[in-house]
């Protein structure tokens, strides 16, 4: 690994094609836990299912115990943005549902979200899935070594506020590797032509998070889920990606 600034690492083409694998797994973790999704299942089921998932993908979970976090996974429902403990609560039809889980495969970390809508969900809360979606696909259009990270920030921002939605700013992607966090901070809002360059080698998790009404957060009294102030609905996408020499790759693909 190359370091390019203090805390800051460049992934060998060896060192991503482990991380394409760690990606991998969690892929198919993820997307067989979101296919459980439905009325009447607990929020706490979804974690139980990751953690066995995990395990028979020969993997550990990054988020249990990352700065004390209890639990494997993040299940955020409706007006919870991100970090949501997964408890008795049950899921209800008309529900968006957060599933956020990270995992290590042989030293490698890797972290994906999607976020459910549990039908029927009404036009509104469609329109913010779908946007929230695109903006991660229109936020990585702009990876490519050369541009910055503010290039990346305001293609995602620009598309969000266009469609009448609200952008997360307290709260942002990161890098990520041997660590489940690792330098740089990646905002979903910014200036083009701004911040950090971009090189081929790094390896980030870009996870816009955009909200029906305002964008200010809070934080709930289980000291780890995060809410819209307004109470307005929320969704979370997340992929792992690292910067080639044309682009991007998405690392985070079963």
């Amino acid at each position: 690994m190359a370091k390019t600034k203090p805390g800051l690492t460049l992934k060998t083409p060896a060192e991503i094609e482990l991380l394409a694998e760690s990606g991998r797994r969690l892929a198919k973790v993820l997307y067989e836990v979101a296919a459980t999704i439905k009325p009447g299942v607990k929020a706490i089921e979804l974690e139980e299912l990751a953690a066995k998932l995990i395990k028979e993908a020969d993997a550990e979970p990054t988020f249990k115990g990352f700065h004390g976090y209890p639990a494997v996974s993040c299940v955020s429902i409706n007006d919870q943005i991100v970090h949501g403990l997964p408890t008795e609560q049950i899921i209800h039809p008309g529900d968006l549902v957060g599933l956020d889980v990270g995992l290590r495969y042989k030293g490698w970390c890797t972290d994906m979200a999607v976020t459910v809508g549990v039908p029927p969900i009404d036009k509104e809360a469609k329109t913010l899935l779908a946007v929230t979606e695109e903006s991660l696909t229109i936020g990585l259009a702009q990876v490519k070594p050369g541009n910055r990270l503010g290039d990346v920030a305001h293609a995602i921002q620009e598309y969000v506020e266009d469609q009448n939605f609200g952008v997360v700013r307290d709260l942002t992607g990161h890098g990520i590797g041997r660590q489940p966090h690792e330098e740089p901070s990646v905002p979903n809002f910014g200036k083009p032509g701004t911040g950090l360059i971009l090189e081929e080698g790094m390896v980030l998790a870009i996870e816009p998070m955009v909200t029906m009404g305002k964008p200010a957060v809070k934080q709930l009294q289980d000291g780890w889920t995060i809410a819209t102030v307004d109470g307005s609905l929320a969704a979370h996408f997340e992929h792992t990606i690292a910067v080639t020499k044309d682009g991007y790759r998405i690392l985070t693909q079963s």
